[in-house]
């Protein structure tokens, strides 16, 4: 393996220094707990460190227990007795569902353990801190607009990073971020959230099994430029995730896994990562591989476009591409990783390492890249390029701080070097789907130096990031989008190359009426924003939902939706009001 490494700043993006300042509210966890366990407390916290108290366990019958980073402490040489529990449940909000409950405006937490009769019988109370600079060495990732993905075993401070994680974003970057707060674990408890989430807004989940739902809520009703979500960990909540994700909304997660393989492996969680399927190849396709005829193969687009294991407190492996990484891992080859490590003068020490390929493998990698804006796994983005007339190459909605002829000068498009292109706020995958759609000669970088252009999303340049000042000051044009779709991408792709480049477009709906392919924009994706609410309706229970009637180009669309959700479809009625009704699978007979 080829191994890089590089020392950085922590705040690299932001040009200054952040130190760590852990809030933790311990006092008010201290005046729930039994009298004479807050002295024992006192004396255990002066042997140690205050700051590494990470929960006290009260369990009936039982010595009562302080934890610490790499020890345990008795409190007391008396049991636990019920009386003792009683009194930390009087003086603390109610349990939930999940046997969770919080101490208001505080981010401590308070798990019950119950008996057969519903009696409480044990309880761990978690110590909630609120750490400013936690995100340091990830604050890059986190400006960059893409879809992050937090991995990590209990306790290593997953939740910790999503708070400070929705604050930045709030405060220090203006956008309208949504916490969906189960359990109230990110935001504390009681309807006033913590400070610690800053300008944030916090929607609570009434039951962790309505959490799917409160994600497709928020997106629906409020208008999120970004959500936080704590621990997907249900097909529901990938489902939701993946409805969020791909209507441009930043998402930040975590999820239950510790490493990349983990989750591939999960059939519930591996949507996240673009899901596996089983293949099986013609004998003339797999001898030229030189694999076998069956083969696992990623059968859509990731959710999350990076992922990071959280494997030490200061210390993350970074995955910045999911699905090559994903790719890699199938073929049996080591995907390219960096790590990111924190030093104790708070440097960051940086190592890419990078599997050493030979040229068959590499070859094959660059060949990979050019086939895939096939049909697998289709996106609502990639539905909306299908939607559009195939002879229209011209922007309609895309506007650019550098004209073409700026960039390429008066011949454009009859350039023989692909122009390195660098995505800011912008949905990668799909802009490598829209340029292999069209074959132009265009590539994408990670970074800024080698790019010669930059794409970047309206309400992003408006912001005017570090990295958009950097490409205008060394002179490369900006091109900004309005929407994070690939039929933006695809017009702005045909506006820079000629004709003669375009030839790998969507064919023409032949079916269709003429007037179909004037269809508004808006009016498709508020259609296709209709039907995937219906489809998690179904999800949730619902027999049948029956959806507003549609144009035949709609219809389809929303019937290859369904499709890819695994529910029944069919279209009822007749002109002009002929719709879709989405089921279960099954309920159509």
């Amino acid at each position: 393996m080829d191994t890089v490494r590089s020392n950085v700043h922590p705040e690299q993006a932001t040009e200054t220094v952040i130190e760590q300042e852990v809030t933790d509210n311990l006092e008010d966890l201290l005046s729930v707990l039994p009298p004479k366990l807050i002295s024992a407390l006192g004396d255990a916290e002066r042997q140690s460190t205050r700051g590494d108290l990470i929960e006290i366990v009260l369990d009936l019958g039982r010595q009562p227990e302080a934890r610490f980073h790499g020890h345990e402490v008795y409190l007391s040489d008396d049991e636990v007795t019920r009386a003792d529990l009683a009194y930390v449940a009087e003086r603390i909000g109610e349990f939930g569902d999940d046997n969770r409950a919080g101490i208001e405006r505080t981010l401590h937490r308070i798990s019950a353990i119950r008996s057969r009769t519903r009696d409480i019988v044990g309880m761990t109370c978690r110590i909630g801190r609120a750490v400013y600079g936690t995100i340091g060495m990830l604050r890059d990732l986190v400006e960059s607009g893409e879809s992050i993905l937090l991995l990590g075993r209990p306790g290593v401070g997953k939740t910790t990073m999503l708070r400070e994680t929705a604050r930045v974003l709030a405060d220090d970057l203006r956008k309208r971020v949504i916490v969906v707060d189960t359990s109230n674990e990110i935001a504390g408890d009681g309807d006033i959230p913590h400070p610690s989430i800053g300008r944030a807004r916090r929607m609570q989940v009434p039951t962790p099994s309505m959490q799917h739902a409160v994600m497709i809520e928020a997106v629906e009703n409020h208008m999120p430029e970004v959500i936080v979500i704590d621990e997907i960990g249900t097909e529901l909540e990938a489902a939701a995730a993946r409805t969020i994700a791909e209507r441009g909304v930043q998402l930040i997660g975590t999820a239950h896994g510790n490493t990349l393989e983990n989750l591939m492996m999960n059939p519930t969680l591996s949507d996240l990562v673009g899901g596996i399927q089983s293949v099986t190849l013609s004998d003339e396709e797999a001898k030229r591989r030189g694999t076998q005829k069956s083969i696992l193969e990623r059968k859509a687009p990731p959710t999350f476009s990076v992922m990071v294991e959280i494997q030490e407190r200061d210390r993350f492996a970074l995955y910045r591409d999911v699905a090559e990484s994903v790719d890699s891992i199938l073929r049996g080859t080591e995907p390219d990783l960096e790590i990111r490590e924190r030093r104790v003068d708070g440097t960051v020490e940086s190592t890419r390492v990078r599997p050493q390929r030979t040229q068959d493998e590499l070859e094959q990698r660059s060949s990979r890249r050019q086939r895939k804006g096939n049909n697998r796994g289709k996106t609502t983005g990639e539905l909306d390029r299908e939607a559009e007339a195939p002879g229209e190459r011209r922007p309609r909605e895309v506007e650019s701080t550098n004209s073409a002829e700026a960039m390429f000068g008066p011949g454009r498009g009859t350039r023989e070097k692909p122009i390195r292109v660098f995505a800011f706020g912008v949905n990668r995958s799909r802009l490598e789907q829209a340029i292999n759609q069209l074959s132009v000669p265009a590539s994408i970088v990670r970074d800024l130096r080698s790019a010669d252009a930059v794409v970047t999303l309206k309400n992003y340049y408006r912001q005017r990031p570090k990295p958009l000042r950097d490409a205008e000051s060394r002179g490369l044009p900006v091109f900004v989008l309005r929407s994070n779709t690939i039929t933006q991408m695809a017009n702005l792709l045909g506006s820079l190359f000629s004709e003669t480049h375009a030839e790998g477009g969507v064919e023409p709906d032949r079916n269709g009426a003429e007037d179909e392919r004037e269809i508004p924009e808006d009016q498709i994706a508020a259609a296709m924003f209709e039907a995937e609410t219906a489809i998690h309706d179904v999800l949730r229970g619902a027999s049948s939902v029956e959806l507003r009637p549609q144009a035949s180009r709609i219809r389809r669309l929303q019937h290859e939706l369904a499709e890819r959700y695994n529910v029944e479809s069919r279209s009822l009625g007749t002109e002009p009001f002929r719709h879709v009704e989405v089921l279960r699978r099954g309920e159509f007979s």
